[in-house]
């Protein structure tokens, strides 16, 4: 009785726990001619998430670097550098991470990408907000938007997951009884 109590409480716990992989650029990787910013946009990244990035390692690899160089395609000062062809990172704090690809006139040609990242509880907003609670003179304040929603694949693997746990439960605790 106290593995299926264990075994329950894990089934409970393990959705709040759970990571999503984001394939950078989807099905079509880590390319040249990929759009990043429109492959950002409607997902909503957490703290603990992992990014994905496919690339050919022959012509390509991935740089972290700061805002500044990532602006200017500056690969010089790389906060670190991935080749490989199949590289992982997992985003472990929230703001925004910037990525890109150092071959020459890779990423003014558009292979970067900047990615925000919000806390795993989702109670950091995703959008920047002013400096002061008051909008600027002369505007006027609208409400803020929605947050993104995930993924359409993050939601079919998260609840894959959960139903393998009701199984995984099930089936022992038909075997106890």
């Amino acid at each position: 009785m106290a593995l299926a109590a264990a075994l329950l409480v894990l089934l409970l716990a393990a959705p709040a726990a759970y990571a999503v992989q984001y394939t950078v650029g989807d099905s079509g990787g880590w390319i040249t001619t990929g759009n990043y910013d429109s492959w950002v946009q409607g997902k909503t990244f957490k703290v603990g998430d992992t990014l994905l990035f496919n690339y050919d390692s022959s012509s390509h690899s991935v740089d972290e670097v700061s805002k500044s160089d990532y602006d200017n395609c500056n690969s010089g000062n790389a906060l670190k550098s991935y080749t490989g062809g199949k590289t992982v990172i997992t985003l472990s704090s929230t703001g925004t991470m910037y990525f890109i690809c150092p071959t020459a006139g890779h990423c003014s040609a558009g292979m970067k990408v900047a990615v925000p990242v919000v806390a795993a509880s989702g109670s950091t907003p995703s959008t920047p907000s002013t400096p002061s609670g008051s909008p600027p003179s002369g505007s006027t304040s609208s409400p803020p938007p929605p947050p993104p929603s995930s993924s359409g694949a993050a939601t079919i693997m998260s609840t894959g997951l959960v139903l393998g746990f009701s199984l995984v439960l099930g089936t022992v605790l038909a075997n106890i009884s």
